[in-house]
């Protein structure tokens, strides 16, 4: 198990200037509890790229969140019948249906988006995620969005990158694995994220 001990210690000294509130406790908490439920052959680089991306991702607050935006701006990104030609197309492709922009718009740690992803998480953890907005609101919840957080980063879901592609036996690259969320956005401040989780990474007797 991880030294919940050592592992807060590190992470309030050279992430949170000090200081860690109930909410970044309790969000990274559900984060560790996620990763200890996985199966073995884990990689520790694995949850640390997990844990920088979701500090960079949710504002350092460690609490699943919404897309930034309202409903004229998720109707613009993500809806078929959306004014602007390049997002109506990549609707299509991701097979979204009229008035789904305002509804499968980015929740959780790393932002799931499209109907497909959700229905791909909610069958895989056997929630309902898509009757509507109401049930895609349930991709806000810290234990389910930390779930789908490593599945996606693990199994390629989000870009069709994973994380078995920048950590394995021979190669740790911080810098490109941001590529599994939003290509090289940011890059060089969650590849720091990462690290500092890294360090802070260590087991109980």
């Amino acid at each position: 198990m991880i030294n919940r001990k050592f592992f807060f210690e590190q992470v309030r000294a050279t992430l949170y200037t000090g200081k860690l509130s109930a909410g970044q406790v309790a969000g990274l908490t559900h984060v560790l509890d996620v990763w200890e439920a996985l199966p073995g052959g884990k990689d520790d680089r694995w949850l640390a790229y997990a844990l920088g991306t979701a500090h960079h991702e949710t504002a350092f607050t460690m609490q699943p969140i919404r897309e930034f935006g309202g409903p004229s701006y998720f109707f613009r990104m993500y809806d078929p019948q959306s004014a602007v030609p390049a997002r109506a197309s990549l609707a299509r492709r991701m097979k979204a249906r009229p008035g789904d922009g305002v509804i499968f718009y980015g929740r959780g740690y790393v932002q799931i988006t499209w109907r497909a992803n959700y229905e791909k998480m909610g069958s895989a953890f056997g929630v309902d995620l898509t009757s509507n907005a109401a049930a895609a609101d349930r991709a806000l919840e810290p234990g389910l969005a930390a779930k789908i957080m490593f599945k996606g980063m693990t199994e390629g879901i989000f870009t069709g990158r994973k994380l078995s592609q920048y950590f394995d036996a021979t190669k740790e690259d911080w810098l490109n694995a941001r590529k599994i969320i939003n290509g090289l956005d940011c890059a060089d401040k969650i590849a720091f994220y990462a690290r500092n989780f890294y360090a802070a990474i260590g087991y109980t007797d």
